[in-house]
């Protein structure tokens, strides 16, 4: 699993800075998380397929998160996308989109298939076999949602040494071994799954916590996961702007991850008006000790 910037800051993209936007590699898939103004011209300039994003998660609509979709979504069309597309937004994206390709007559030629939340509880919105999204409600200004996704485990691994001892086990049991299960040989006697598997890695996991007030209900639905994005609109010095807003302070964001016992904390949604963005870490190591924070083109391995 790994976690690609495309844009961390907030509000109006800059010169050198893009509203939120990211990438996150999770099998062989890579799922759009956001789709801040410029998003497709950081996918090309991070060289991210496009053709390779099958699913999308917007947190809530304000324009700093989702005014990148509709040119992505034509720019499909104009390469020849033939593979559906799925939209996990907000109720009000579809009918937005739709009304832009009508009133600018592009016909889609993929099957694009709205996805439309409007729940406040937590909501498993995406399983597959290799992992699962859930929805983080989080509190800002308008409905917005968090993202939780989770890999599945994985099959154990032969330990091939072992296996060996064993002439009776033949490679069509390899696949019910990778799945946990006991080898029964041929006098009725059991050989153990763990004599002859290694266990699989740790599934992974990442908590996307968009734009959203201090919310420390949020810390059981993230308790332990490999790595949190989780905004920092403002340093503590204005918290007051942070209250009226409903955003965060780096520090309130640390006080998260460390509540919910996460490994690591990636800080975003920056406001411009910090010159320095080396202050959000420092205001936040005070609480939690493995911080970094986010910026265009960063990749981080989960």
């Amino acid at each position: 699993m790994k976690l690609h910037i495309l844009g961390c800051h907030s509000a109006t993209p800059r010169s050198v800075a893009f509203p939120s936007s990211q990438v996150l590699e999770v099998g062989n898939e890579l799922l759009l998380i956001d789709a801040g103004e410029g998003m497709q011209i950081q996918l090309r300039k991070y060289k991210h397929k496009f053709n390779r994003i099958k699913h999308i998660f917007i947190s809530h609509l304000h324009g700093d998160h989702f005014y990148g979709l509709v040119g992505y979504l034509s720019t499909l069309r104009l390469i020849g996308r033939e593979k559906e597309v799925h939209i996990y937004a907000p109720a009000g994206l579809k009918e937005i989109i739709l009304l832009q390709f009508k009133i600018t007559q592009t016909d889609i030629n993929y099957p694009l298939f709205f996805h439309e939340l409007v729940n406040f509880e937590p909501e498993l919105i995406l399983e597959t076999d290799k992992f699962s999204v859930t929805t983080i409600p989080l509190e800002h200004r308008i409905y917005t949602n968090g993202f939780l996704v989770r890999e599945k485990p994985a099959l154990r691994k032969l330990n091939i040494d072992a296996v060996r001892q064993y002439p009776e086990i033949e490679t069509w049991a390899y696949h019910n071994l990778k799945r946990g299960k006991d080898f029964v040989r041929d006098d009725g006697s059991i050989i153990p799954n763990s004599e002859l598997t290694l266990p699989p890695p740790p599934a992974k996991s990442y908590a996307y916590c968009s734009d959203t007030a201090y919310k420390p209900d949020i810390v059981p639905l993230i308790e332990g996961v490999d790595l949190l994005y989780h905004e920092a609109t403002f340093l503590e010095a204005d918290k007051s702007l942070a209250i009226k807003t409903k955003h965060s302070t780096a520090r309130q964001a640390a006080q998260i991850a460390q509540r919910a016992g996460v490994k690591q904390l990636v800080l975003g949604h920056f406001s411009s008006r910090y010159p320095d963005e080396s202050l959000f870490v420092s205001e936040a190591f005070e609480i939690f000790d493995n911080v970094d924070i986010a910026g265009e083109g960063k990749t981080f391995v989960i």
